[in-house]
């Protein structure tokens, strides 16, 4: 019997997991002191209402034996991704509905797409990026390169020649930094990825805090994707379901490698290792996309847009450099007096009680860097910015 040694190359700790223990400590040392979070993107207002009444609705279908569901279709039900292919068709992206395939969430989907790729692929995974990418195939014991975000490029690496990678990952609006890639810049990672026959996973996440009409929320806005990505999605910011858990990943039948589908190895693979999401969550997440569940989301994204540009705008003032906040909930700004990341991390939190996230737990480039998120409440964020400025 032997373990999977590939997880011994891992780092100690998971980011956000060392961001909390540190904040423990301070909170022991420090009781009864307030502290403020823009550190963790997790939402803070409640799920709509018309989400809530849908839940409701499912909970006594589930009471009564001529509504009761029991395992549901493992790719979801079809009134759930019918609502995900309107969606997408009112932003003029056609999809057929065997291409949407629900799940628990995006995070999920990003280590388990791994499964139906090949082990010897190589990855290739901007720096600095959310975590979980590198952990997943470093889980899985892939060769990784990575592509610099940076002040020069506005932290959205463009693709070079010198690149030889098989699966490569894009996340616009991304995390950590809150860039967005136009539409030309994603075309021109499609077209490297068609000429090179290698795969984008494009993590779509915080699509819907995008408010310029000229920048993409889908990659398949880009003519010739069909052929060369998968998209990833969530409705844990979109919609709050970050402790309800639904997502979704498309998955074009025009993507075949090696004369194999990926569209029916992804569903071999959701059919045999995962046996669906709740009906009750797959009735919340189809109210997402009614007129009144529409109408509410969005009042509640504007809540986080406005947080960010509370942030943003204060930055602005102090002549701070920084990336986001204008259609994303991150903000990503440059550190004072050449600090490192974890500095000023613990400078912050001891002397101004409030908490981020260092910009080096994104990776080597992110040294240097910070980041707010948006998903607090609007009175601590507004708090929390005026101590930032203070220390800065």
């Amino acid at each position: 019997m032997k373990l999977n040694s590939h997880y011994l190359d891992l780092k100690d700790s998971y980011l956000f997991s060392t961001v909390a223990r540190k904040v423990r400590e301070f909170q022991a040392a420090n009781p009864g002191k307030k502290v403020y979070k823009l550190s963790i993107g997790d939402v803070t207002l409640p799920l709509a209402k018309a989400v809530i009444d849908a839940m409701h609705l499912a909970v006594e279908d589930m009471a009564k034996k001529e509504t009761f569901k029991g395992y549901g279709p493992e790719l979801g039900y079809d009134f759930l991704r019918e609502e995900i292919k309107k969606y997408y068709s009112r932003r003029n992206v056609e999809l057929d509905i065997d291409e949407i395939i629900v799940s628990d969430g995006a995070k999920s989907d990003l280590g388990n797409l791994l499964d139906i790729m090949d082990a010897d692929n190589k990855v290739l995974i901007p720096d600095p990026v959310y975590p979980a990418y590198v952990d997943c195939n470093i889980m899985a014991g892939r060769k990784i390169d990575t592509c610099s975000g940076n002040e020069q490029n506005g932290f959205k690496p463009m693709p070079n020649e010198n690149y030889k990678s098989d699966i490569i990952y894009i996340c616009s609006p991304n995390n950590p930094t809150g860039a967005v890639y136009t539409k030309d810049e994603l075309k021109a990672w499609v077209d490297y990825a068609n000429k090179n026959n290698a795969l984008i996973l494009f993590d779509a996440a915080y699509e819907a805090f995008i408010v310029d009409k000229a920048l993409p929320r889908s990659i398949f806005e880009i003519e010739g994707a069909r052929t060369c990505a998968i998209e990833i999605c969530s409705f844990s910011k979109t919609a709050g379901f970050t402790g309800t858990r639904c997502g979704y990943s498309i998955v074009p039948k025009q993507l075949v490698f090696g004369g194999i589908s990926a569209n029916a190895l992804w569903n071999r693979r959701q059919s045999t290792k995962f046996n669906g999401t709740p009906y009750i969550i797959q009735k919340a997440a189809a109210a997402v996309f009614s007129e009144e569940g529409e109408k509410q989301i969005q009042a509640n994204l504007q809540y986080y847009r406005d947080n960010a540009k509370i942030i943003k705008e204060a930055f602005e003032k102090k002549g701070v450099y920084h990336v986001g906040g204008d259609n994303s909930p991150y903000i990503w700004f440059k550190v004072p007096n050449n600090m490192t990341s974890w500095e000023f991390f613990d400078k912050l939190l001891l002397e101004k009680n409030v908490v981020g996230t260092p910009g080096s737990g994104f990776g080597e480039n992110g040294e240097g860097f910070f980041r707010l998120t948006a998903f607090g409440d609007r009175d601590d964020t507004i708090e929390a910015v005026k101590r930032i400025v203070e220390l800065l």
